[in-house]
């Protein structure tokens, strides 16, 4: 006998347990949501939630900006 697992049918969160706020971009560095969107996920509608998730990617191209290594370094001798 097996039980069957009782599942929400909504969007999950995108939060991976990484939760540092950015302080410029106020987005969470984890999952890229604003605080206002992290605050009101639990209430927001399927399509205001898929709405955030479609943003997401766009918002993850600001954080791909490498600040340090050695790249940083060599060219900070130029």
């Amino acid at each position: 006998m097996s039980d069957q697992v009782w599942k929400r049918n909504e969007i999950e969160s995108p939060c991976i347990k990484i939760c540092v706020v950015h302080p410029q971009a106020r987005l969470c560095t984890g999952c890229l949501r604003s605080i206002d969107e992290i605050g009101a996920w639990s209430r927001m509608t399927p399509e205001a939630r898929r709405a955030v998730m479609d943003d997401l990617p766009a918002r993850a191209d600001a954080f791909k900006v490498r600040r340090g290594g050695r790249a940083a370094r060599l060219a900070d001798r130029s």
